[in-house]
């Protein structure tokens, strides 16, 4: 009845996300030498492993620099989170159409946190319906 429960995401460790935030505020691409400086209390072959395991996971673009390599993120941060947030809504609605309880639910709890954001989802699902009626008359 329900979509599958888990991302088709990996999951990100606490090591690695904190490797990505820092990388996400880095004006350009690092080294693994150049985020030991912010992790000195960590041996120098974890951030390279961390770092690699992002790069496998795809969260990192990975650049040959001489000898060493240069990471940096494949997204923005608030794309990642918007990925991430999309992934976790669509996990939860149900396969058969029946989602009006969760969508509800997500509904009331914005309105909860801002009431003003429900003006900004309105006009968002008001221009989504509107290319959505542009594509299907294409």
């Amino acid at each position: 009845m329900f979509r599958r429960w888990w991302s088709a995401r990996p999951a990100l460790g606490p090591l690695e996300i904190r490797v990505l935030e820092h990388l996400w505020s880095r004006p350009g691409p690092a080294t693994v030498k150049d985020v030991h400086a912010l992790f000195p209390q960590l041996a120098y072959t974890t951030l390279m492993t961390t770092l690699d395991r992002l790069h496998r996971k795809g969260m990192l673009i990975r650049q040959r620099a001489g000898r060493a390599f240069k990471y940096e993120p494949r997204m923005p941060r608030e794309q990642f989170l918007a990925e991430m947030a999309s992934d976790s809504l669509v996990s939860l609605l149900p396969s058969d159409g029946s989602s009006r309880p969760i969508l509800s639910m997500f509904v009331d709890a914005v309105g909860r946190h801002d009431a003003a954001v429900l003006d900004e989802l309105d006009a968002l699902v008001r221009a989504a319906r509107k290319r959505q009626r542009k594509e299907g008359s294409s």
